[in-house]
C-alpha cells in the first residue's frame, strides 16, 4: 500500500512540475526516409538533457508512465508495418514503485514503418505522449506532421495553418480601457487566504496530537530531554530545538512543489479539477478512512526509523536532535499520513499557488505538533495534568475515519462534475453526509463498535458532547435537504444547487440566464443593450459556489445580475471535448503553441491570454463594445461585490452606451 502512496505523491509533482519555460528537457526533432513509392520510414529523436530522462514504451507497469504514440487516420491513408522500434534504453530498479523502468538517456530515436493505402496522402500526423524525469517528472506530448512528397518536415506546433490562425485571433479580444482591468488585480490572490490555510494545518496538528502514534511520545520525548540534560536550561533548549526541527521538518516536505519557477498558467486549475487526479484522492482518503477504523496500519518502513534512531544516538548534538524529530515524524505516519493527506488534497481546491499553499498549511501543521514538547519542556509539572493514554484515542482516530470518507466525497464530487457523469449529485451527496453524521452519532452513543476498540465502558462527557454535535449537525443537513433551511454554512462543498436529482429549468447559478460561450453571449448583449458580466468559474471550483450561493443570492444583487447584466458564465474546468471544426492549435505572442481540445482549454486560455489571470471565481464586467467598466474582482462580500457592480452600471451609462434595464 506505501507504493501507491508514494506514487501518487509522485504524480502530483509531475503535475505541479509540468513546465512551459523556453528550456525544455528534450528537444524533438523528425525526417521521413522513403523506402518505395508507397512505404516509408518515419523517424522521431529526442535530443535529452543531461541528468533527464524519457520511459520507454515497455516500462513495467507499475511505475512511471510510458511512451504512447497515436497515428492519425491510420488503417484509413496508411497501415503500420510491425511495432514502433527504439534506439537503446536503459534498465533501472525503482524503489519508490519497486519494479524494473526503462527510460532512455540522452537520445530517444524511434522509427516506425508505414504503407500508403491511399496514394493521394501527403502528410502523416503522429502524436507523442512522454514522460521526462530528473527530480520531478514532466508529462507532455507534441504533434509532428511528417510530409510525404519531399518537402521539409515541421511540426504542427511551428505552423498553424489557416483556421487554427483565425481561431487564435478570436480568441484574443481588443479590450478598451484595460489598464482600469489591471488596478482590480493588486489585491488578488492576497495573503489573507495563507492565513487561513495556515490555521487549518494547525488544526490538523492539534488533531494529531491526540492520536495513539503522538499523544503518548509528548511525555517520554520531554522527560528525555529535561532529565539527560546536565542542566535544566540545556534540556529545555534541547526541547525547543526538538520542536523547531519537527516544524523545520513538515515545511521541507513541501519544497518539491517549489522546485520550478515557471509552470504552464492553467497547472493550478489542472491538479485541482483533473478528473484522475481527483479519484485518486478520493481512493486515497479510503484507504485512510479504514486504517483509522484499525483494519490494517498505515505505516513507513521500519528500517527508516531504526537507521534514524541510530544516527540520532550516535551523532549527538543539534544534528542528533535533528534525527530525533525526523524519528518521530515517521513513527507517527500512520496517524499523521491521513491527515497531512487531507491538508495535500485541500490545498488543491484552496484559492492561490497550490505550493505556497502546501507550505502554509505544512508549517502550520509542524507548529501544532510541535507545540507540546516545547510547552511542556517550559512547564514540566504541568505533564501531570495531561490526561492519561487509553481508550479515547481510538474514538479519535475512529471520528477521523469517518471525516475523511466525507472528505473523500468531495473529490469524487469534483470529478463527477467535471465529467459530467451525474452520479453525486447534489442531493445524493447531501444524503451520504447525512449518513455519516449518523454514524459518527451512534458510534460515539456506543451502539456499535469497531475492531480495535475497548470493552464498553462509561461514556464519557466529552464522547457525549461530540454525539450531540454530530447529530445536531446530521439534522442541519437534513433540514437543507428538505429546504426547510439552507445550507450556507457548507456553501461550495456541496454540488451547486442547480446539479440535482429533480429536473431544474436552468442549469445558471441560481436560475439566472446565462451564457456559456463568449461569443453569443457578447451577440446578445450587443442585442439587448446590456453591459456584460463575464464569470470564469469552475465546476469544481469551491469559492466560486461560496459567491453563488452566499452573495449572488442576497436579494437586491441578485436582481441586479438578473435585470442589469448579460451574465456570461465560462466553466475553465469543463473537460468536455469541443467539437472538431473547434479545435486548434492557439498561439501566444511569444510564438508558443497549445493545443485547444477541450471546453476547459479553450476558455482557460481565453482568461489567461486577455486578463493575465488563472484563479476562479474572477469577475470582469464589459460593455458590448468591450470596454472594461471596472477593476476585475474575485471573491468578495455581497457590500462589496453590490457596490462593484453598481458602478459599472454608472460608469456603463457615463460613457454615453445605452441601456434597457
Amino acid at each position: 500500500m506505501k507504493q501507491l502512496i508514494f506514487g501518487i505523491f509522485i504524480l502530483l509533482l509531475s503535475f505541479v512540475g509540468r513546465s512551459q519555460s523556453d528550456e525544455n528537457p528534450v528537444i524533438w526533432s523528425h525526417e521521413v526516409n522513403k523506402i518505395s513509392d508507397t512505404e516509408f520510414e518515419l523517424i522521431i529523436k529526442g535530443d535529452i538533457h543531461e541528468g533527464w530522462h524519457v520511459y520507454s514504451q515497455f516500462t513495467d507497469e507499475g511505475g512511471a508512465l510510458p511512451s504512447e504514440f497515436k497515428f492519425f487516420e491510420v488503417d484509413k491513408d496508411y497501415a503500420l508495418v510491425g511495432d514502433t522500434k527504439e534506439s537503446a534504453t536503459v534498465k533501472e530498479f525503482s524503489d519508490i514503485f519497486e519494479v524494473e523502468e526503462t527510460f532512455f538517456k540522452e537520445e530517444a530515436i524511434f522509427t516506425q514503418r508505414i504503407k500508403l493505402l491511399n496514394p493521394e496522402i501527403k502528410q502523416v500526423k503522429v502524436n507523442l505522449f512522454y514522460q521526462v524525469c530528473k527530480e520531478v517528472c514532466i508529462p507532455a506530448d507534441i504533434d509532428f506532421v511528417f510530409s510525404l512528397d519531399g518537402s521539409k518536415a515541421v511540426t504542427e506546433t511551428l505552423a498553424l495553418d489557416e483556421k487554427s490562425k483565425m481561431l487564435t485571433a478570436n480568441l484574443k479580444l481588443d479590450l478598451k480601457n484595460k489598464a482600469l482591468l489591471s488596478q482590480g488585480q493588486e489585491n488578488i490572490g492576497s495573503g489573507s487566504n495563507l492565513w487561513v490555510i495556515f490555521a487549518l494545518g494547525f488544526l490538523g496538528g492539534l488533531i494529531a496530537l491526540l492520536t495513539p502514534c503522538v499523544f503518548p511520545m509528548i511525555p517520554l520525548t520531554v522527560s528525555f530531554f529535561t532529565k539527560h540534560s546536565e542542566k535544566k536550561s540545556k534540556g529545555i533548549a534541547n526541547a525547543l530545538l526538538y520542536g523547531f526541527f519537527i516544524v523545520l521538518i513538515y515545511f521541507l516536505l513541501s519544497l518539491p512543489f517549489h522546485l520550478f519557477d515557471s509552470v504552464d498558467s492553467q497547472i493550478l486549475n489542472t491538479i485541482a479539477t483533473n478528473v484522475w487526479l481527483n479519484l485518486a484522492f478520493f481512493a486515497i482518503f479510503i484507504f485512510f478512512a479504514f486504517s483509522f477504523f484499525g483494519y490494517y496500519e498505515l505505516t513507513l518502513p521500519s528500517s527508516w526509523a531504526n537507521k534514524m534512531d541510530a544516527a540520532s544516538s550516535k551523532i549527538g548534538g543539534a544534528l542528533g536532535i535533528f534525527f530525533m524529530a525526523v524519528t518521530l515524524a515517521i513513527v507517527s505516519f500512520s496517524c499523521t499520513g491521513p491527515i497531512l493527506g487531507g491538508l495535500l488534497g485541500g490545498t488543491t481546491l484552496a484559492e492561490g499557488d497550490v505550493a505556497t499553499n502546501l507550505s502554509a498549511g505544512m508549517t502550520g501543521f509542524g507548529v501544532a505538533l510541535a507545540f507540546p514538547f516545547a510547552l511542556f519542556a517550559l512547564f514540566p509539572a504541568w505533564l501531570n495534568s495531561l490526561p492519561k493514554s487509553g481508550g479515547w484515542m481510538t474514538t479519535v482516530k475512529v471520528v477521523l475515519g469517518f471525516l475523511e470518507i466525507a472528505l473523500a466525497l468531495k473529490f469524487l464530487s469534483n470529478a463527477d462534475l467535471v465529467g459530467h457523469w451525474g452520479i453525486l449529485k447534489r442531493e445524493v451527496f447531501i444524503g451520504i453526509w447525512i449518513l455519516i453524521g449518523i454514524l459518527i452519532t451512534l458510534y460515539l452513543f456506543g451502539v456499535f463498535k469497531f475492531p480495535h476498540d475497548s470493552p464498553k465502558g462509561k461514556l464519557s462527557i466529552g464522547r457525549k458532547a461530540v454525539g450531540v454535535v454530530s447529530a445536531a449537525f446530521s439534522l442541519y443537513l437534513i433540514l437543507g435537504l428538505t429546504g426547510i433551511s439552507n445550507l450556507k454554512l457548507l456553501s461550495g462543498f456541496p454540488p451547486p444547487e442547480f446539479y440535482s436529482v429533480f429536473e431544474k429549468e436552468s442549469d445558471c447559478p441560481l436560475g439566472i440566464d446565462c451564457f456559456k460561450d463568449f461569443e453569443t453571449g457578447l451577440a446578445y448583449a450587443k442585442e439587448q443593450e446590456k453591459p456584460i458580466l463575464l464569470d470564469f468559474t469552475g465546476w469544481a471550483c469551491v469559492n466560486c459556489r461560496k459567491m453563488e450561493e452566499n452573495v449572488w443570492s442576497e436579494p437586491d444583487v441578485y436582481q441586479i445580475l438578473k435585470n442589469d447584466y448579460v451574465l456570461i458564465s465560462l466553466y475553465v474546468d469543463d473537460r468536455k471535448e469541443l467539437p472538431e471544426a473547434e479545435q486548434f492549435t492557439f498561439q501566444y505572442d511569444s510564438g508558443r503553441t497549445k493545443r485547444i481540445g477541450n471546453i476547459a482549454q479553450k476558455w482557460g486560455t481565453f482568461q489567461d491570454v486577455n486578463f493575465n489571470a488563472v484563479s476562479q471565481p474572477f469577475y470582469v464586467l464589459l460593455s458590448p463594445d468591450l470596454e472594461v467598466l471596472n477593476t476585475a474582482i474575485q471573491n468578495t462580500d455581497a457590500d462589496t461585490y453590490r457596490t462593484w457592480l453598481q458602478e459599472g452600471l454608472r460608469n456603463y451609462e457615463g460613457k454615453g452606451f445605452s441601456s434597457n434595464p
